[in-house]
């Protein structure tokens, strides 16, 4: 009896979840079709920092510059891309194994922050959320990506995330970011450079991408170091000359993940 009645219990919260994320499903879900031929005009992430900015009286203003997927270095893509959601070509939206990781993280620390985001879940988030990091959100999250994964392409998802994401105080998106920093378009960024700018993304505010932060050099150098080692770049022969007398070419041909780590 007493493990039937537990039973009972996990059905009558289960039901109870299911009723609520169709509750939220029907109030919240945003109009995630218009999106495959119409590019957002603002989010609710740049609303949220202009009401910062206002009422703290700054006068920072928002700085986006559109630029379809063409027009933006495959450099900066790929470097994004390693740096963010490695998987991202794989997955229907969630990294599962990041998750675990990420909540294993939150239980030992006795903090729950939701971490292991994939590009599709910060682009929900951006595009219709707060930032909070209450679970509710967190479950309207879910259902914005799954709805987003199955509406549009993986490409569209991309182009549009790299048109929106914080790339520093008022900068929004690849083409503003790229112009700012490097005086130059986001389709002629050099691989450095896109792994700069790949590198300040947990934190855009904090971190500069032309700075000399010792964060931003390592971990654009991680960073740059993958594409090199996937053959996304092809270093001139003075680098090559150099990694191969300084005993930095990993043995037995191991390859790098995404956090650098070698992988037989």
């Amino acid at each position: 009896m007493p493990v039937r009645g537990h039973l009972k219990r996990l059905l009558f919260v289960a039901a109870i979840t299911l009723i609520a994320l169709l509750s939220v499903y029907t109030i919240f879900m945003p109009d995630v079709k218009s999106l495959r031929k119409k590019n957002p005009a603002s989010t609710r992430f740049m609303e949220y920092r202009e009401k910062e900015w206002k009422e703290s009286g700054s006068k920072v203003r928002l700085n986006q510059i559109w630029a379809p997927l063409s027009q933006i270095s495959p450099y900066l893509i790929k470097a994004v891309l390693i740096a963010e959601d490695d998987k991202f070509w794989r997955h229907e939206g969630f990294d599962y194994e990041a998750i675990k990781k990420a909540v294993e993280k939150d239980i030992k620390a006795k903090k729950f922050k939701f971490g292991g985001s994939t590009i599709s879940q910060q682009l929900s988030k951006n595009l219709y959320l707060s930032p909070s990091k209450n679970p509710l959100r967190k479950a309207v999250e879910v259902i914005i990506t799954w709805k987003m994964e199955r509406t549009l392409s993986k490409r569209r998802i991309l182009e549009i995330y790299l048109n929106v994401i914080e790339w520093g105080e008022g900068i929004f998106g690849a083409e503003a970011a790229s112009r700012h920093y490097f005086n130059k378009p986001a389709a002629a960024l050099t691989p450095e450079e896109a792994s700069r700018l790949a590198a300040v993304l947990p934190n855009p505010r904090k971190y500069n991408p032309g700075s000399e932060q010792r964060y931003v050099i390592n971990r654009s150098e991680l960073i740059y170091n993958i594409m090199v080692k996937r053959g996304i770049v092809i270093p001139g022969y003075k680098e090559t000359f150099e990694n191969e007398h300084s005993g930095e070419d990993l043995p037995n041909g191991q390859a790098p993940d995404s956090n650098g780590k070698t992988t037989d």
